[in-house]
């Protein structure tokens, strides 16, 4: 088992806060944390291999770039729920999906150029998967960013 150092630790705290926007980001992140551009970028893969970081990449707030976005709900039969999740993982706007232990029981997030481009999607995924799909998109957005501090031990489990 791979148990994160010091410095592993103090580059998972600097990575939460951003990369610098540059044609060297992982040169500039290392430098504020006294290492160099090969190092830093060993160390992030080597917590990404262990688990520890799942994806580096932009957060983009797609309302102030003009899209719309939607968090939906599909309700999908049992045998068929690894079939639609693949289906739906194709579509270029969808994020992330997930199972929940619910009647609607496979959630994703869909990004589109409009709410028109974005029911076009949902009813093409419809219609080819033959699922119900519910579109909730945010009336409110309450949080946009969450840095979690890693102090080591337990922080890391």
């Amino acid at each position: 088992m791979y148990n994160p150092d010091e410095t592993d630790i103090r580059l998972l705290n600097a990575l939460q806060s951003g990369l610098p926007v540059s044609v060297t980001p992982f040169r500039e992140l290392g430098r504020s944390l006294r290492m160099n551009e090969e190092e830093t970028i060993k160390r992030l893969n080597n917590l990404k291999e262990h688990g520890y970081i799942r994806r580096i990449g932009a957060v983009l707030d797609s309302r102030r770039m003009g899209f719309y976005s939607t968090l939906c709900a599909c309700r999908i039969g049992s045998g068929k729920l690894e079939e639609a999740a693949v289906m739906i993982n194709k579509e270029p706007g969808v994020t992330h999906n997930y199972i929940r232990d619910h009647e609607y029981n496979l959630w994703f997030t869909l990004t589109a150029e409009s709410e028109t481009a974005a029911g076009i999607i949902i009813e093409n995924l419809r219609k080819k998967a033959d699922i119900d799909i519910v579109a909730m998109p945010a009336e409110k957005v309450y949080k946009i960013k969450v840095i979690l501090e890693v102090s080591g031990g337990d922080d890391l489990q």
